[in-house]
């Protein structure tokens, strides 16, 4: 049987829809044929369906990973507590960054991608500052596409002083006729920070554009308040200290907006104004990103945890400070949309993937709710945002393909994977003479 011709029924489990027009379910079915959603509903009749049994579990979106420099998964936790910006910048660019071959890049990408459909992630944007040639973003994208994740690319200047872009932006041709014409999941963009006559050539090519936003470390000039420069094709990540004028614009234009709460606090990117609030009160959508291996992971539940708890410390100080007019505690239905719904809206999947909603894409994740740490399931949302793990994602399902069964990857070789990610790390450091600390805190000057 053709992939377009199978069907498989989740059944009876617990149904979060994220989609307001498609009824939560205490107990429900939710039909795939092909690549796409067939239906939801209570009782669902599919004869010659494949079934997967649902009972005791929570059936969802797949979450969406909004924004994370996934050329880093070989580096994972070299720099645990960095809290120096331009110190992170040093080690990843200067000193080990440079020495990436291709072949660093395919495994780097191919293990980031790996790890986060076993965490429950469908879809990423692939924030790539390290583009260094044509044959880098190849590799990149090949990975990508061998993972099976849905991914939006997005190509960008390495940071390295040694770097080229002769190759930039005039590559994106090229990648725009590889990967943007069809139905794949794997797609192409511009990391373009604020240059201009970048943004161009991708806005021409119907591409995404994403610049990394902190606003005491970047200013928009008034070139950037011209009609059509900014829209609903830019994603600014962080938005940290941001001006209010600044905010403004951007919610004028209706860009997307992406925050990464673990890494922002991190770095000590974001104050007591919260970037997440600031966007939500212009009426913009923020989506939640991950940002980092070399500090954190592929788990969307610790940035939903970390989102949850910063937004009521941030609003908590405001009213014990003495403000009149502070915004609510955050919920956790916000939560949960931020790292679905939102996440589909920044890579402009927002008819396709982010909720349960028939003719999208079959896009979904089943949730353990079996484990000590979760039973009973009082609240299914709740649950979902404060109490389960990676280790509870049972099934994940990309376009009505399985890429996670019974809590186990499929096809994929974690054995060998180790292998090759093991060989790119001890390449880099050799290269590099960088000597990372296995016991105590990060060390700028390591060598």
């Amino acid at each position: 049987m053709s992939h377009a011709d199978r069907k498989v029924l989740f059944k009876g489990g617990t149904v979060v829809t994220m989609d307001a027009a498609v009824p939560n379910l205490a107990t429900g079915d939710v039909l795939v044929h092909g690549s796409r959603i067939a239906a939801v509903g209570p009782r669902i009749e599919a004869n010659g369906a494949d079934v997967i049994d649902a009972t005791g579990n929570i059936v969802m979106p797949g979450l969406i990973d909004a924004h994370h420099h996934m050329w880093l998964g070989a580096l994972r936790r070299m720099m645990p507590d960095v809290d120096d910006l331009f110190a992170y910048i040093d080690v990843v660019a200067e000193k080990v960054g440079r020495h990436y071959r291709p072949l660093d890049m395919y495994i780097s990408t191919k293990l980031t991608a790996i790890a986060s459909l076993d965490a429950g992630i469908t879809t990423i944007i692939d924030a790539c500052h390290s583009s260094r040639s044509p044959e880098h973003t190849d590799a990149a994208l090949d990975a990508l596409d061998e993972a099976g994740i849905r991914a939006l690319h997005m190509v960008g200047a390495a940071m390295d002083k040694q770097a080229s872009t002769e190759h930039l932006p005039s590559d994106l041709k090229r990648l725009a006729v590889r990967w943007n014409q069809g139905d794949g999941l794997v797609r192409a963009g511009l990391f373009g920070q604020l240059k201009l006559e970048w943004w161009k050539v991708a806005r021409d090519l119907d591409m995404r554009i994403l610049t990394e936003f902190i606003g005491d470390l970047a200013k928009l000039g008034p070139e950037f308040a011209k009609p059509g420069v900014l829209g609903p094709h830019n994603i600014f990540n962080h938005c940290t200290r941001v001006p209010r004028e600044t905010w403004k614009l951007l919610a004028e234009a209706g860009v997307n907006i992406t925050i990464n709460p673990r890494s922002d606090a991190l770095f000590g990117f974001d104050d007591d104004t919260f970037a997440y609030q600031q966007a939500i009160e212009h009426g913009l959508t923020p989506a939640l990103g991950i940002d980092l291996d070399t500090a954190f992971g592929s788990d969307m539940f610790g940035e939903m945890h970390a989102l949850f708890g910063q937004q009521r410390s941030a609003m908590s100080y405001r009213r014990f400070r003495g403000e009149t007019q502070v915004p609510a505690p955050i919920s956790v239905e916000a939560v949960l949309r931020a790292a679905t719904i939102h996440g589909a809206r920044a890579a402009g999947l927002e008819s396709e993937v982010g909720t349960l909603t028939p003719g999208k894409q079959a896009d979904i994740v089943m949730l353990r709710t079996n484990g000590v740490a979760v039973f009973p399931v009082t609240n299914a949302i709740g649950t979902v945002v404060q109490a389960v793990e990676r280790s509870d994602v049972d099934t994940v399902m990309v376009g009505g393909h399985i890429r996670k069964s019974a809590g186990r990857l499929v096809g994929v070789d974690v054995a060998k994977l180790e292998a090759d990610v093991t060989a790119t790390r001890e390449y880099l450091l050799q290269r590099s003479g960088y000597r990372p600390q296995l016991f105590g805190a990060f060390d700028q000057h390591a060598a």
